[in-house]
């Protein structure tokens, strides 16, 4: 488990994240239109995982806008940005934001992949979403790069992310 923090209160995760040099965890999520998204669609290309709890805070938001706003400039990389939120509001946030270069993807039915890859918060008043990540695959499945946020309100190390493509 990892232990993070809300605001200085401590919670804890439902296990670790995968880890570096090993196989990333396949999942199953869905996309905006309702489709299955897997990990072996985006096999050949670097993917950068950006977990978060929700789109609606202002945290969350901004990494989105980050990664957007990087993955333009990225060879042979997408940037995934996963959540409990629906796909709807996924697309909204999205659509009314112009974000065009990440591809955002929903745990919301089941979370299996935040217990996949360790990041369900297991409890506060987060329960069930998803902590606050960074994990980066290379082109074939193997995990170069994780940083588990320690403070829920915090921005990932998106230099350190970055780098490590």
């Amino acid at each position: 488990m990892a232990k993070i923090t809300l605001k200085g209160n401590p919670f804890k995760t439902v296990g670790k994240l995968p880890k570096v040099g090993k196989k990333a965890p396949k999942f199953s999520l869905i996309g905006a239109d309702l489709s299955k998204s897997k990990l072996k669609d985006f096999a050949g290309s670097k993917v950068v995982l950006n977990v978060f709890p929700s789109l609606d805070t202002d945290t969350c938001a901004a990494s989105v806008r980050k990664f957007n706003e990087e993955a333009g400039k990225l060879e042979n990389t997408k940037v995934l940005c996963i959540s409990r939120d629906l796909p709807f509001a996924q697309a909204r946030f999205c659509g009314a934001e112009g974000l065009e270069n990440v591809i955002t993807l929903s745990d919301f039915a089941k979370g299996k992949f935040g217990k996949a890859y360790g990041l369900t918060i297991e409890n506060g008043p987060l329960a069930n979403l998803h902590s606050r990540a960074i994990i980066i695959i290379d082109e074939k499945g193997d995990v170069i790069y994780t940083e588990q946020v320690p403070e829920i309100v915090d921005e990932p190390n998106y230099e350190a992310a970055l780098k490590a493509l």
